[in-house]
Formats: structure tokens, C-alpha cells, sequence
């Protein structure tokens, strides 16, 4: 039985993710992180989680940037592997999260979604293909209209995943306004469209002379962030310290 600290158990995605554990015959849910503790869960909820000293195998992150400073401080001096989901993290924090990765397992991902990881060894495994055959490569994200961040997190990852691929020699590109001039060959467009209640949706564009190739994620629900942290914590309870990513989850 695999024990989860659940980091940020009362935000959306960590309802679902104590949902679905709670019918999951191998975790169980040993305490909870939330400063919005007015809601009734089956497992005790601290406000902070240097107050947890519950024994545990390791944590599930859905929480907010602000709060991951604490977290990995914490995960360091008990030894716990962590699940990192929260996004839109500062250059210093990220540097904290490597140092992290020294001592712990962190399993860190810009999407928690299977499809998303899929979608992303695709793009490694073609873009250089068709540059090579003359498709430039634009990038249009879609969310809801309470998402702070943009472009989205998955947005960058899959212009990394095209850019590592082609040898790091492309430009991103998230503001035409103003240039008159044609496209450079060696740029990568990202497009970041904010409204309604759009869960998440990714198209990766690959448009060349006569014809365009589309490889496109939609998430019509967050349960797919939620399983997908659910797997990540099966596979890196019990793993040595360092940096791994859902790419490892999948094989």
C-alpha cells in the first residue's frame, strides 16, 4: 500500500485525486495540505505541512507556487519522494527543485496528462522530419479564463520537445503585433487563446507547402491530471534521488 501526502488536497484537481484513490486498492491517502480547510475529508488536513508527522512513501503537489518553497524543504528532511504538478514556478524555485532532485526523487511535468506525455514523444520523434521538409511549426493553447499563466506550461514543453529535437536553434516567438516581415525559417509561434471553462487543449501545427499536419491534445476533464499524478506516485515511491518526468512513467 503506497502512502500519499496529498499537497493541496482541496483544490479541484485534489478532490478528484482523493476520489479516485479512495476507490484505488493500492494508496491510501494519509493526511492532507490546504489552507482552505473547510471541507470535510477522511484523512486529517493541515494548514501547513511542516505540521504533518505522519509517516508516508511519498507526495502528490497540486497546490500553487507560493507553496512549493515549503514543500521541498519538507520532502528533503523526511526523505519523500515528490510528485511536483504545480506549475508556473520562478527560475529561483526551479533551481531549488534541481537541488531538490540531489536528495529525493521529484518527478516534475509541465502536464500530468498520458495523452499529453504521448504527445510530446511524437513531436521528439517527427519534428525534425518535417522541418527538414519545410513546415514551420506554430503552437495554439487553450484554457479557461481563470488560468494566470501564459502561454501554458504544456505550451512551452511542446515547443521544447519540437526545438530539443532540431538542436535547440529555434526562436519562440508569442507576439507578431507590429512586425512586417515574412516568418524566419528557424522560429517556433506560440498562441495562447483564455476563456470560458476550457479545461486544456493543445495543437501542435506543422504547416508546409499544400498541406498541414495537426497533432492536437484535448482534456474535456481534469481527471486526466489527476490519474496521471496517481501513476506517477505508483512509480516513484520507493525510487532513488533524482529528476524524472511522466517520459519515465510511460516508457
Amino acid at each position: 500500500m503506497t502512502r500519499v501526502i496529498l499537497h493541496g488536497c482541496n483544490g479541484r484537481v485534489g478532490r478528484m485525486i482523493t476520489d479516485l484513490i479512495a476507490a484505488d486498492e493500492e494508496m491510501s491517502i494519509i493526511a492532507g495540505v490546504d489552507k482552505y480547510t473547510a471541507v470535510e475529508n477522511s484523512y486529517p488536513v493541515y494548514q501547513n505541512i511542516s505540521e504533518c508527522a505522519l509517516d508516508a512513501d511519498v507526495i502528490i503537489d497540486f497546490s500553487n507556487s507560493s507553496a512549493v518553497d515549503a514543500l521541498l524543504e519538507y520532502a528533503v528532511s523526511k526523505n519523500l519522494p515528490v510528485v511536483l504538478c504545480t506549475t508556473g514556478l520562478s527560475d529561483e524555485q526551479l533551481a531549488k527543485v534541481d537541488e531538490a532532485s540531489k536528495s529525493i526523487a521529484v518527478l516534475r511535468s509541465a502536464n500530468m496528462s498520458m495523452g499529453v506525455n504521448l504527445l510530446l514523444k511524437l513531436i521528439r520523434e517527427n519534428a525534425a522530419v518535417l522541418s527538414a521538409a519545410g513546415f514551420d511549426i506554430e503552437i495554439v493553447e487553450k484554457h479557461h479564463r481563470h488560468k494566470l499563466d501564459s502561454p501554458s506550461g504544456t505550451a512551452i514543453a511542446l515547443a521544447d520537445a519540437a526545438n530539443e529535437a532540431l538542436g535547440g536553434e529555434f526562436e519562440y516567438v508569442y507576439d507578431r503585433t507590429g512586425r512586417r516581415m515574412e516568418r524566419p525559417v528557424k522560429e517556433i509561434g506560440i498562441s495562447a487563446v483564455r476563456g470560458g471553462s476550457i479545461v486544456g487543449d493543445h495543437d501542435v501545427i506543422f504547416a508546409g507547402t499544400d498541406e498541414v499536419i495537426t497533432l492536437s491534445h484535448t482534456a474535456y476533464s481534469r481527471n486526466v491530471f489527476a490519474k496521471g499524478a496517481i501513476a506517477a506516485a505508483k512509480f516513484l515511491a520507493g525510487k532513488a534521488a533524482g529528476m524524472y518526468s511522466m517520459s519515465d512513467v510511460i516508457g
